[in-house]
């Protein structure tokens, strides 16, 4: 039955590959950790602390799946302009947690997702067919 051995990121759970949704977890873990340490300002741990970094995590991770699952039925531009206002979103989010003004915020964050969209254009459109 050597034909039959299951291959890596194959294995499926619920009719997606491990693939799929392994990614999106583990960077969403790490966003909420980020998110509640950056939140906690060197102070003690509290409940606000905890939620802060558990919602941040589940959305991210929620929103990073979604966008995975765009498939290449999409537009290259589209997918590369959707992963780049995403980083933005993401990344404006989290400096502002730091306790800087909106508008640096929003300058690192549209930096960020510029750069992004930039990169998730090239590869997408490199690498369909």
């Amino acid at each position: 039955m050597a034909h039959a051995a299951p291959t890596p990121g194959t294995y499926q759970l619920g009719g997606l590959k491990t693939s799929a949704w392994v990614g999106p977890l583990l960077f969403g873990a790490l966003y909420g950790i980020w998110a509640a340490f950056i939140g906690r300002q060197a102070g003690p741990i509290t409940g606000y602390n905890v939620l802060l970094g558990f919602v941040s995590g589940v959305l991210f991770a929620g929103i990073l799946f979604l966008l995975n699952r765009m498939g290449p039925g999409v537009l290259p531009e589209l997918r590369g302009v959707a992963y780049g206002t995403f980083a933005a979103i993401a990344m404006g989010f989290m400096f502002s947690l730091t306790g800087e003004t909106v508008l640096m915020s929003s300058g690192v964050g549209v930096a960020v997702g510029a750069a992004v969209g930039v990169i998730a254009f090239y590869r997408f459109h490199q690498h369909e067919p």
